[in-house]
Parts: structure tokens; C-alpha cells; sequence
């Protein structure tokens, strides 16, 4: 039975209809396949405190699991925490291993995912920054201020008291010796009373006089009487 050129320009077209999609689809399941190169990690610092974030943007969202390690001389030195899970976006999925990382450390960042689709390290290895994380000192509220305390007012008889300095103390020196002449010794008793020793001697001498006239006047006065009654 011999085919007619129709029929065979008919199963010409639909060969080549399904070769172009057998392509289309083997091109678009790979790009929809996992791949390492949609992984990236980067060293931060999250409160004063260092972290390694890993962040997958694989649009199949593949589940792949995520390690880190710290290298030293080109050998994982430990495990930084334990591995962790993550199905990638468009946008990109985080995962985030907390870590004290130090100035100029090396990591190796391993992904597996979809069996043995993904099976490698992304390269190149991670070098964190030059400078450490700092620690952030939290800020004291200042308190409330406490109101100042006034000074004491001065009472009426406290304004305008001078205090006496050095100077103008009313105490002299003591042995500092006066201008005004001393008087004499034997002068002083005089001066002050009005009499002496002498005083009380000349005044008997005139009692006695006194008396002794007295009595003379006395007599004589009465010899006169008799004298004049013979």
C-alpha cells in the first residue's frame, strides 16, 4: 500500500510538532530545575550580634537543606548550628544561622536538594567583613530632675548686719599702754575722798577749841553776874 504525498507531508508536520515540544518542555523543565547558582550567602550583623543569612530563589521551590561551616586551612574547623530547611522563591527565601562571626573568618555553605539534583558548596566560600559587630549599649531614660532647693531667706534683723572683720574689733591689744599721765600714789586717796591723814587731827584741835571757848564764855559770863549782884 503506497502512501499518498498528502499523508506524508501530514506525518512530516507532525513530527516536527512534536520534536518542538518535546524542546519546549525539556527547556522549560530546565529551567524550573533547582541549581546551585540560585543560592547566595552573605555575613551580617542583627542587634550587635553576627548572623549568616542563605537565600535561595529557586522558582521550582525545590526543599533543599542548608550547612555552614567554619573553615581553617582549607578544613571545616565545626558546624555552625545544625542544618536547616528551605523552599526558594522568585523573590528569594532567607534562612538565617546565628554566629559570632570574626573579621575576615571563612565559610562553607553546602546545598542538597531534590535527591541528587543539587549536591555542592556555593562558590566562592563566604569571607565576612573586616570590621566585628558591635554591641549596642542600651540607652538609660534620664529620670525625672529634682526641682532646685531655694537658699534659706534672710530675716529682717540678718539684712544690712555688717560683720565686724579683724579690724574694727572693739578688744585693744592687750599691753598696749595708755597717753594719760598715771597719778602720783600717795595723791590718789586725796583726790578721790577729800581727806587724809592729817584731816581728822586738825579737826579734834578745833572741837577742843570750840569746847574750851565755850566753857571760857561760860565762865565769865557768870563771874560777871555775881560780880554785879554784891
Amino acid at each position: 500500500m503506497s502512501i499518498s504525498r498528502r499523508t506524508a507531508r501530514t506525518v512530516r508536520i507532525l513530527g516536527v510538532a512534536s520534536a518542538s515540544a518535546a524542546l519546549a518542555l525539556s527547556a522549560a523543565g530546565s529551567a524550573l530545575a533547582c541549581d546551585i547558582s540560585e543560592f547566595s550567602a552573605e555575613a551580617k550583623c542583627d542587634g550587635g550580634k553576627g548572623v549568616i543569612v542563605v537565600t535561595d530563589k529557586d522558582a521550582s521551590r525545590t526543599p533543599a537543606t542548608i550547612s555552614v561551616f567554619l573553615e581553617n586551612n582549607n578544613a571545616d574547623a565545626r558546624p555552625v548550628g545544625k542544618p536547616q530547611k528551605v523552599k526558594g522563591s522568585a523573590t528569594g527565601t532567607t534562612v538565617t544561622f546565628a554566629e559570632d562571626w570574626q573579621p575576615n573568618a571563612i565559610y562553607r555553605i553546602h546545598v542538597k536538594a531534590g535527591g541528587k539534583l543539587v549536591d555542592a558548596d556555593i562558590k566562592p566560600n563566604l569571607t565576612t567583613p573586616s570590621t566585628a559587630c558591635k554591641t549596642e549599649t542600651p540607652t538609660t531614660p534620664a529620670g525625672p530632675s529634682k526641682p532646685a532647693t531655694p537658699a534659706p531667706s534672710k530675716t529682717p534683723s540678718q539684712v544690712g548686719t555688717p560683720t565686724p572683720s579683724a579690724s574694727q574689733s572693739s578688744t585693744a591689744p592687750a599691753g598696749t599702754a595708755s597717753n594719760a599721765p598715771s597719778p602720783a600714789a600717795g595723791d590718789s586717796n586725796l583726790a578721790e575722798t577729800g581727806a587724809g591723814s592729817n584731816t581728822g587731827l586738825i579737826a579734834g584741835i578745833a572741837a577742843a577749841l570750840v569746847v574750851v571757848g565755850g566753857g571760857a564764855v561760860f565762865f565769865g559770863l557768870r563771874r560777871r553776874g555775881a560780880n554785879s549782884g554784891r
